[in-house]
């Protein structure tokens, strides 16, 4: 059985298992006050360009964007976000929880435009009771989105320009920055994002790590109190040199950048696999995240040798289907892949 269900079915790098077990036995503080973290910042703020940058390190996706959220925001405010948003989709109202509305939008393939960001400000400021509700405080968006999809630079430039008009913060969910970055269709470099936002956060879970996300102020913008705010929200992982150790290690001679190169490589191959044997792509994705539509014939052929992940369905009946790459997928489960895609192909001649 093979498995393209996500990007974090696997443990960790070889290298920071390595790591790991050679600083198993040295003994440092807790609550991420030790020389790992410590380091791991240094090398976070040069590879993005920020100096005075404030970095925490949170132990997973949901927790952080529920604590930037509610740290970030005052009370009675809301977050935008597409409706395909993680947040307002994929998280069990852990933002709601907060006492934070997330406020949707339409999105197109998976991306906020400028335009209808715009448009949603200007009809909610012209509805003379709008004081009545939930205000606007931030923009939450992903890179890459949900259906794999990347912003170009002039798109988050564009959605900056509307945020600073009305006064909002942008807020980059990078639960999968380092495959966006590593895309081919990628425009723009770790520090333009940086400038481009008040803050963002790396994602390790999903990109080589054990588990945890490097929060990232770019200004020393971070809010009073946050570190209380992480322990609040049970963020906060006391042993912090798990989550300091692995990002110091992905981010020591350019680690997190050529693994994910390298689960895009293999994602572009998966769509060469697709392509060779008819199957239609649902969205046009230049990341790690592939999204086909299967029939039930093809799906009965996978059923019980691959795994992939369903989406949704569209009106002829056939199912959104999800294929995820990784860090460390291997040529011989794509190999594999296609070979059952071929058998496929082979049973339906003449």
């Amino acid at each position: 059985m093979i498995s393209f269900t996500c990007d974090y079915n696997e443990g960790a790098h070889p290298e920071i298992l390595r790591r790991l077990q050679e600083t198993n036995l040295m003994q440092v503080p807790g609550y991420g006050e030790d020389e790992f973290c410590e380091s791991a910042k240094q090398n976070i703020r040069s590879a993005a360009g920020c100096p005075d940058a404030d970095i925490f390190f949170l132990v997973g996706g949901t927790q952080t964007n529920a604590t930037v959220i509610s740290s970030m925001l005052g009370g009675c405010e809301g977050a935008i976000a597409a409706d395909t948003g993680h947040i307002g989709v994929h998280e069990a109202g852990a933002v709601e929880f907060t006492g934070h509305k997330v406020l949707t939008i339409p999105q197109k393939e998976g991306k906020i435009e400028a335009s209808a960001l715009s448009g949603y400000l200007q009809s909610f400021y012209a509805d003379e009771s709008c004081a009545h509700m939930v205000q606007p405080g931030m923009v939450y968006i992903s890179f890459p989105t949900e259906y794999g999809t990347i912003y170009t630079k002039r798109e988050l430039e564009d959605i900056g320009r509307v945020c600073r008009q009305y006064s909002l913060l942008l807020f980059i969910d990078g639960a999968r920055l380092g495959y966006g970055l590593a895309s081919r269709s990628c425009d723009l470099s770790l520090k333009e994002l940086a400038g481009l936002c008040d803050v963002f956060y790396i994602g390790g879970t999903k990109v080589g790590a054990l588990c945890g996300e490097a929060v990232v102020f770019p200004k020393g913008n971070a809010p009073k109190h946050f570190f209380t705010s992480v322990k609040q929200h049970g963020a906060l992982l006391a042993k912090g040199r798990l989550l300091g150790l692995q990002f110091d290690t992905l981010f020591r001679d350019g680690l997190y950048f050529r693994i994910s190169r390298s689960a895009v490589d293999a994602a572009e191959r998966l769509k060469d696999v697709f392509a060779r044997n008819g199957i239609e792509l649902y969205i046009d994705s230049p990341t790690n995240q592939q999204f086909v539509l299967l029939d039930e014939k093809t799906r009965a052929l996978l059923d019980g040798h691959v795994l992939y992940e369903i989406w949704g369905r569209v009106p002829d009946g056939r199912v959104i289907a999800r294929f995820a790459t990784s860090w460390a997928t291997t040529d011989s489960a794509i190999d594999e892949l296609e070979a059952r895609l071929r058998t496929g192909a082979q049973s339906c001649r003449p």
